[in-house]
């Protein structure tokens, strides 16, 4: 039988009432090749179709299985006791495979893959069911939440956060395509994709419910930046702007992306050669 089959099979007992304590040696045999192929790239929890991207369900529900089916218990970690369903990832493969992660702070959970040659600045947080890819850096007080998907070549900004969508299993979780800049503070949360090659200025929010104005192709859009855009934050008027309890009008947040300049681009080029030395 395949991994699919196995959780979705043991997805089926779970629905039907089974419990962490009454889990055998089978369904946790199941649950740890599950983790180890997340680890390893294998299985995602979501992928790209052509132009657009597919939520592997089974997947997300296997990792729900981790929690449902496991017991929290004391745990160590450098020397300091935690309680959790999951304990830490390993991390020898990571420096085997060019990979580097900093002392003190970076924070791998079990389920989380971490691509060749990227590098994780502490303090910084992966979480559970996360794909981070090739080459890409993970800044200092930034978090990959559970499910998000994050591509080759991409700079998280410091003190930036990526939300995570593990439930419903039918969402889609935070995608972040191949090449992408997000500068210093911004949050993209709740199934946003931000397609490639863009870039995007520090302490955006990008989110479903904040309009995104594309004047490339001239529309309103919601839920994702089209590939290679450069964008960033302006308000704009808001629907009750003259209400009396707003006096000088009320404005609310939205995005504004343009296509993405030369010279744009050219910084991001010379910020890699600085990287890479």
């Amino acid at each position: 039988m395949s991994l699919q089959s196995d959780i979705e099979g043991l997805w089926q007992r779970y629905d039907d009432g089974l419990t962490a304590a009454e889990a055998d040696s089978d369904a946790l045999a199941t649950l740890e090749r599950f983790l180890a192929a997340l680890e390893a790239g294998e299985v995602r929890a979501a992928e790209p179709a052509g132009d657009d991207w597919t939520v592997n369900e089974w997947v997300k529900r296997g990792i729900l299985l981790n929690f449902g089916l496991r017991e929290t218990k004391p745990r160590e970690h450098g020397g300091v006791t935690y309680h959790d369903v999951l304990p830490l990832r390993e991390t020898e493969d990571l420096g085997e495979r060019g990979t580097r992660n900093t002392p003190t702070g970076t924070v791998i959970r079990r389920g989380a893959y971490v691509g060749s040659d990227a590098i994780m600045m502490s303090p910084s947080f992966v979480n559970v069911g996360a794909h981070v890819g090739d080459g890409t850096l993970v800044d200092s007080s930034d978090t990959v939440g559970s499910c998000a998907q994050i591509g080759d070549n991409v700079k998280l900004g410091a003190n930036t956060l990526i939300g995570g969508v593990l439930e419903p299993v039918e969402d889609s979780p935070v995608i972040v395509e191949d090449g992408v800049s997000l500068g210093a503070g911004c949050r993209v949360t709740s199934g946003f994709k931000v397609g490639e090659n863009s870039i995007v200025g520090e302490n955006t929010l990008l989110t479903p419910r904040i309009p995104v104005y594309d004047l490339v192709e001239e529309e309103v859009i919601y839920g994702e930046l089209p590939p290679e855009r450069r964008a960033f934050t302006r308000f704009v008027e808001s629907s009750v702007s003259e209400h009396d309890l707003f006096d000088g009008g009320a404005y609310k947040p939205a995005v504004v992306a343009t296509h993405v300049e030369e010279e744009t681009l050219e910084a991001a080029e010379k910020e890699d050669i600085l990287r890479d030395n």
